[in-house]
């Protein structure tokens, strides 16, 4: 809204009868060409009113009266147009059973929860990494291990892209995010309004009116942050099921990674040199998931590039 627009919101809440009080300055203006003298509306405004207008610079000089100092914000504010000096919250349509998690969602996330402790407990980390090894075992033999993570890489950026595009909807992500940005953008237009209001002094009304409008922007940001679950839900779907491809396949290059013999068990890496596939490369973190996670974000930004898959959410 404009400021002009803005003062008048605020005139006509400290003063009810100031609308009629506007409205005819507007006939006035429009039958003389623009311009109103003090003579022609002093049947229909007080003095008060007629000081307050200039004062505010709704009015300003023209030619030989006073004119309109910005017409389409002060048509807009007697019109109604006007979002009371505010922000509104958009009425986003946003399907909420849509974000729901199917029964083969919630299965996926139980079990993605149950292989987590193969990390823990050795007996499940044996056991998955040796089912899994009877599919990559002849991979395993055919490359060294460098190569391996780059081929498990592939693997996991290639289906974690597909799941992303498939079970993420970014358009309804984009709506969850449109509706709490104009919360809070809401939030502080409310805030700064009543800072100014309490600075110049306002009446009593116009600042119980803010405060009415900040209740209001708080109890918005409450139902808001409810949304938060269902844009969480709705981001967190695919990963149930990437975790679910993904921890077996982690579980495996751990278990065959402590099985190493000889000269298998170290790698040169760039910037690094010659070092040992368990040893702490970034702190605690192993040289063989350091190169497994570079090798993942790298060909998972070509598949999206190549596939032409924007993950980026949406706004309507």
């Amino acid at each position: 809204m404009t400021r002009t627009a803005d003062k008048i919101d605020t005139l006509v809440r400290e003063d009810a009868s100031m609308a009629d009080a506007l409205e005819s300055i507007r006939e006035t203006a429009d039958r003389n060409g623009g311009e109103v003298e003090w003579s022609d509306v002093s049947d229909d405004l007080s003095s008060g009113q007629w000081g307050r207008l200039i004062e505010k610079g709704i009015l300003v000089d023209g030619d030989e009266g006073f004119e309109i100092a910005n017409r389409d914000a002060y048509d807009e504010a007697l019109d109604g147009d006007s979002d009371g000096g505010g922000i509104d919250v958009p009425d986003v349509d946003i399907d909420e059973e849509g974000s729901k998690w199917s029964q083969w969602d919630k299965i996926a996330g139980v079990a993605s929860l149950l292989l987590m402790f193969g990390y823990w407990i050795n007996s499940i980390g044996d056991a998955v990494g040796q089912t899994v090894n009877m599919i990559f075992g002849p991979l395993d033999a055919a490359l060294p291990f460098y190569a391996v993570i780059i081929a498990v890489a592939m693997l996991t950026g290639l289906y974690s892209t597909l799941l992303q595009a498939n079970l993420m909807d970014t358009d309804r992500i984009g709506k969850y995010q449109e509706r709490l940005n104009a919360v809070q953008e809401k939030q502080k237009d409310v805030r700064e309004r009543k800072k100014e209001a309490e600075e110049r002094g306002a009446s009593e009304a116009e600042l119980e009116a803010l405060e009415n409008e900040m209740e209001q922007a708080r109890e918005e940001q409450m139902e808001a942050m409810a949304d938060n679950l269902g844009m969480f839900k709705e981001q967190f779907r695919p990963m149930v099921w990437i975790m679910l491809f993904t921890i077996p396949l982690f579980l495996w290059m751990y278990w065959k990674v402590s099985r190493l013999q000889g000269a298998e068990q170290y790698v040169i890496m760039p910037l690094v040199g010659e070092i040992r596939w368990q040893q702490g490369v970034l702190g605690p973190m192993m040289a063989w998931i350091l190169w497994y996670f570079l090798c993942s974000m790298g060909f998972s930004q070509l598949l999206r590039k190549a596939l032409n898959i924007d993950m980026t959410p949406s706004s309507t």
